[in-house]
C-alpha cells in the first residue's frame, strides 16, 4: 500500500510540473513582441547639447515624412527656420514631454507651418488635399528660446486646425505669429513670456475661429494678444492670466489685449474669465484696448465692427483698464476692476454699448505705493444709444467725476450705485435725449458737503427721475 501511495504522489508532482511548463510556454508565446521605438530627431543626427547646430538634422527628420517628430530631453540649437510644408509632408506634429528646449539662434521663426488652405471654416470649402495632408498640425511640450534679435517662436500660414499646446516661448521677437490666412486655431496651456514683440500676434491676417485658453501671457513688450488689421473673426480668449505686456517709457502704447483694426474688419470677440493686469508705469497702457476705427462704406453712412463681449474678468493696474473706440455692439459685464490711473472704463465714438453689473472699486488694501492716485472713473464721449446699468462705482479720485458722459445722446443710466467720490458723482455735459433713473449717488467722505451728486452742463431733453442724491446737484437750466 505504501508503495502505491508513493507512486501516486510522484505522478501528481510530475503532472503539476508538466502543466506548469506548458502554461509557461503558452504565456511566453502570447506575449506581444515589443516594437522598435518611434524615431526621434536624434535618429537623424541631432545632438541636443546646446552647442551643435541641429538645424539640418531636424529639417531632415521633418522632411522624412515620419509625421511624428519627437524631441528627447536636450537643448537643440538651430540657426535656420525649420519649414514644415504640410502638403508635401502630410500630417505632422512636433512633440516633447517638456524636457526639450529649442534655441533659435537665427532670424525668423523656429518653426514655420505652411499650408494651402484658402477656404473658410465651412466643410465644403476645405479641399481634399488639406484633409489628407494638412489637417491639425500640432506642437506640444516644447520650450522655444530666442537667441537672435529677429528670432520668433512659431509662425503659421495657410493652416487648418493648427493646435499649439503646453509650450513655453520666451526671449523671442514674437511668440506665436499668424500671417496671411489660417482657420480653426487652438492655443492652450502655454506660457508666452518675456518676448520683445507680441506674445500672440495676429498680423494683418485673415483668420476666423481661434481659441486662446488657459495660457499665461506676460511681459511681452509689444502686447499680450495683439490683432493688427486683417479680416479677423471669432477670437475666444478665456481663463488666461495676461499681465505686464508693456514696453518702457520709450515704447509705443500697447495693451495686454490689443485689438486694432485700423480700418480693417475685426470683430466677434469674447474675452471671458481672465485676470489681466500691469503696468501703469508704461505710458498709455491698457488692459483691454479695442480700436475699431469706424469708416464710411459706399453703401452705408456709418460702418463699425464690433460684436464683442468682455465679461467676468479681473482687471487692474494700468492707465486705462478697458478702452473702446469706434465700435458697435459691445457688452462689458460682470468685471471687477481697480487702479485705472486715468480711467477704469473709457468709451469713445461708440454705438449700442452695454456696460452693466461691473464693480469699479478703490479698495484700501491697494493704496500701497501710489495706488491712491488712480482716478478709476468711467468716461463716455461722442457715444449714441448706450445703456449703463447696475454698476458699482466707489472711491474715485480727486479730479475726475465717478461717471462722466460728454457730447452724447440717447444714453440710459439706470440702477447704478455711485459712492464716496471726492468731487462729483455723475456729470453730463452736452448730453441729449438721455435718461438717468433709479441711481444712488452719495459721498460720505470728509468734505462731502461740497461735493455734487450730479452736474448737468448744457444739453437738453433729458429725463432725470427717481434717483437718491445725497449731495449737491446742479441740473442746468
Amino acid at each position: 500500500m505504501r508503495g502505491i501511495l508513493i507512486c501516486f504522489s510522484t505522478l501528481l508532482v510530475v503532472g503539476y510540473l508538466l502543466i506548469s511548463s506548458s502554461n509557461g510556454n503558452s504565456q511566453n508565446k502570447s506575449q506581444p513582441v515589443q516594437s522598435s521605438a518611434t524615431p526621434s530627431v536624434k535618429s537623424y543626427g541631432a545632438i541636443g547639447d546646446g552647442k551643435a547646430d541641429d538645424s539640418a538634422a531636424i529639417q531632415k527628420a521633418v522632411d522624412s515624412k515620419i509625421g511624428q517628430i519627437q524631441f528627447p530631453k536636450g537643448v537643440y540649437r538651430i540657426t535656420k527656420t525649420i519649414a514644415i510644408d504640410l502638403d508635401k509632408l502630410g500630417p505632422t506634429s512636433l512633440s516633447s514631454d517638456g524636457t526639450a528646449t529649442i534655441i533659435m539662434a537665427g532670424a525668423g521663426p523656429a518653426f514655420r507651418f505652411i499650408g494651402t488652405h484658402a477656404g473658410t471654416a465651412s466643410p465644403h470649402t476645405v479641399k481634399e488635399n488639406v484633409w489628407l495632408n494638412q489637417r491639425s498640425p500640432m506642437v506640444d511640450g516644447l520650450e522655444i528660446v530666442g537667441d537672435h534679435p529677429e528670432a520668433c517662436g512659431i509662425e503659421a500660414t495657410g493652416t487648418m486646425q493648427i493646435t499649439l499646446t503646453r509650450l513655453t516661448i520666451r526671449r523671442a521677437l514674437h511668440g506665436i505669429h499668424f500671417v496671411k490666412r489660417n482657420r480653426n486655431v487652438i492655443v492652450s496651456n502655454c506660457h508666452i513670456y518675456q518676448n520683445r514683440g507680441a506674445g500672440i500676434f495676429y498680423d494683418h491676417v485673415n483668420i476666423h475661429q481661434s481659441n486662446i485658453v488657459g495660457c499665461h501671457i506676460s511681459y511681452n513688450a509689444g502686447g499680450g494678444v495683439v490683432v493688427r488689421k486683417g479680416d479677423v473673426r471669432n477670437i475666444q480668449i478665456g481663463v488666461c492670466d495676461i499681465e505686464g505686456n508693456m514696453g518702457d517709457e520709450n515704447s509705443e502704447p500697447t495693451a495686454n489685449v490689443l485689438i486694432d483694426s485700423e480700418g480693417a474688419m475685426v470683430g466677434e470677440i469674447a474675452i471671458v474669465g481672465c485676470t489681466i493686469q500691469h503696468d501703469h508705469y508704461a505710458p498709455g497702457s491698457a488692459n483691454i484696448r479695442i480700436n475699431e476705427n469706424a469708416f464710411v462704406r459706399p453703401h452705408s453712412s456709418e460702418y463699425r465692427d464690433g460684436n464683442i463681449t468682455i465679461a467676468d474678468n479681473v482687471l487692474s493696474d494700468v492707465q486705462t483698464n478697458i478702452e473702446i473706440t469706434s465700435a458697435r455692439g459691445v457688452t462689458v459685464t460682470g468685471n471687477t476692476m481697480w487702479k485705472g490711473y486715468q480711467h477704469n472704463i473709457r468709451i469713445h465714438d461708440c454705438r449700442n454699448i452695454l456696460v452693466s453689473n461691473n464693480v469699479l472699486d478703490r479698495n484700501p488694501r491697494y493704496h500701497y505705493r501710489d495706488g491712491a492716485t488712480a482716478q478709476v472713473g468711467m468716461l463716455f464721449t461722442d457715444c449714441d444709444g448706450c445703456t449703463i446699468s447696475g454698476n458699482q462705482i466707489t472711491g474715485t479720485g480727486d479730479e475726475t467725476p465717478a461717471l462722466e458722459i460728454r457730447d452724447s445722446r440717447r444714453m440710459n443710466v439706470t440702477g447704478c450705485t455711485i459712492l464716496d467720490y471726492a468731487q462729483e458723482g455723475l456729470r453730463l455735459k452736452n448730453v441729449f435725449h438721455s435718461r438717468i433713473s433709479d441711481c444712488l449717488i452719495q459721498s460720505d467722505l470728509p468734505g462731502s458737503e461740497k461735493s455734487y451728486s450730479i452736474k448737468v452742463i448744457g444739453g437738453k431733453e433729458n429725463q432725470i427721475a427717481d434717483n437718491l442724491l445725497g449731495n449737491l446737484k446742479q441740473l442746468g437750466k
